[in-house]
């Protein structure tokens, strides 16, 4: 069984390092006592984000009592470590500024902290409360540190004000009026870092989930004008591509279904057992040129015997006049950490610029 996320950043080994880090700087820390408190009796039972919140309650418990003279010491810290370090794991380093620093008096000392520590780990989820507590002044610190020169920076700009930030605090007054966040994505929407591409990209899926139709503008006024901001909407509108919105797939050129023949859809048998793959065939011809986007969608059996719709893409290409594709395709039902399969008779249906182009049920039985 894989190594769980939570047991490879933080175990003894990992905790008994950082507490040698912190007595190096600082003398008096208690390392053996800090270890033993924060691995108590139910630590086993924590889940990722709460070991997160041990680790930064019990810093705040043997650092200095003063938050000004404890932020000295994780600096030290901090520029123990190479340049360029950065390592999800040091996320407990933003979160002592989220649990210990949100004090009027801390302010400058926490934002600039939080600057610091999301260079070598990320301050994503610390600079939410700031957002919720005082959202005009944060999101004008937001606009200037999407200006920083820091790639890490820049990312944290769009990624700390995301509306549903995955394992993050949800920025309600953003997912009710994401325009606040807007005028930081228009900062970053040509970035020349990957990075924050990705993060721009994931803000705009975010905000796809509630308005869509002002994404559909933004795609509109940002589409065909740069190379980077291109590939930053069309993945930002990755979910609204699936939902077959009309506007988004005329954009990027998959508006017509009409001139597309499909034909052939078929599985390569009528049942599959939970831990195999499944085939299926299909082809499709096109009667004047075409762009066309490709997918399927499978309709799961829930435990409660619902039925839940996941779709896959299969690809996005170019045909001309008279031109046919085949296609063969597996899909595993193999059991994943995400996704337990139950037996019984699901669908598979065949999507074609976003219009259903089919659907054929097949019986998935126990494993084997």
């Amino acid at each position: 069984m894989p190594e769980l996320i939570k047991d490879k950043y933080y175990n003894y080994n990992s905790l008994s390092e950082l507490a040698f880090r912190l007595k190096d700087v600082y003398p008096s820390f208690q390392a053996d006592k800090f270890v033993s408190d924060v691995m108590d009796d139910d630590w086993d039972a924590l889940e990722l984000k709460a070991r997160v919140r041990r680790i930064s309650i019990n810093l705040g418990k043997y650092l200095p009592s003063e938050y000004e003279q404890a932020i000295g010491v994780i600096d030290n810290v901090v520029a123990s470590y190479p340049d360029g370090y950065n390592d999800y794991s040091l996320v407990y380093f933003p979160d002592f500024v989220e649990v210990y620093g949100q004090d009027e008096r801390h302010w400058d000392l926490s934002i600039s902290a939080l600057e610091r520590y999301t260079i070598c780990s990320t301050s994503e989820f610390a600079v939410r409360p700031f957002i919720i507590n005082n959202e005009e002044r944060m999101m004008r610190q937001m606009a200037l540190w999407a200006k920083h020169n820091n790639e890490h920076v820049r990312r944290l700009a769009s990624e700390g004000c995301r509306p549903q930030l995955p394992w993050g605090q949800a920025l309600t007054s953003f997912k009710n009026d994401p325009s606040p966040v807007i005028g930081i994505l228009e900062q970053l929407k040509a970035d020349p870092s990957l990075y924050v591409r990705k993060s721009v990209a994931n803000n705009l899926n975010d905000i796809s989930k509630t308005h869509p139709d002002l994404v559909v503008k933004i795609t509109r006024d940002w589409y065909g004008k740069n190379e980077y901001t291109d590939w930053i909407v069309k993945h930002g509108c990755r979910t609204l591509l699936k939902k077959g919105n009309k506007d988004v797939l005329s954009v990027f050129g998959f508006a017509d279904t009409d001139c597309i023949i499909v034909d052939g859809f078929e599985l390569g048998a009528q049942s599959v057992s939970i831990g195999e793959n499944m085939t299926f065939y299909f082809r499709i011809k096109a009667k004047s040129a075409v762009r066309v986007r490709l997918e399927y969608c499978i309709h799961y059996i829930k435990a409660n015997g619902r039925r839940n719709r996941k779709i896959f893409q299969i690809s996005e290409t170019s045909l001309e006049k008279n031109q046919e594709k085949k296609y063969k395709k597996t899909h595993s039902f193999a059991d994943l950490s995400t996704r337990r399969h139950n037996p019984g008779i699901h669908s598979i249906t065949l999507i074609v610029n976003g219009a259903e182009a089919g659907t054929l049920d097949f019986d998935l039985l126990p494993a084997k």
